[in-house]
């Protein structure tokens, strides 16, 4: 942690799990918790302002949802696989299986809706 974080009092910044061609079924496909993934390309502007989105979504739902990331310029496969064909596409996944898909550009309170509503069982948290 540098000098400046700890004279402030921030947090370390905990990044989403960096997915590849590789490491795709794995973590994605046969994750046992849900599962945020945001596919971004680079060069893509709005990829690039989703980011902080993506990251702040991986703090608050830490141990609840899995938060990823795929850059489609270096894992053409999944890419593929997943039918992204524009950036950014995040795609949301419970049970392994996608249960939305948004593309573009949207806020936060956006995504925590969608993570609320559709990822997270509230009969299992008891609300």
């Amino acid at each position: 942690m540098g000098f400046w974080n700890k004279l402030l009092g921030l947090e370390p910044q905990r990044l989403p799990v960096h997915i590849d061609d590789d490491n795709f079924e794995q973590e994605i496909l046969r994750s046992n918790t849900p599962v945020v993934l945001d596919a971004w390309g680079p060069g893509c502007m709005p990829c690039k302002h989703l980011e902080p989105i993506i990251i702040s979504l991986n703090a608050r739902y830490e141990g609840k949802v899995k938060v990823a990331e795929l850059n489609v310029a270096a894992a053409p496969r999944a890419a593929s696989r997943l039918g992204v064909r524009a950036t950014p596409t995040v795609i949301y996944f419970r049970g392994r299986r996608e249960v939305e898909r948004v593309v573009g550009l949207r806020g936060e309170l956006y995504h925590r809706q969608i993570i609320e509503e559709d990822l997270l069982d509230r009969s299992a948290a008891g609300s």
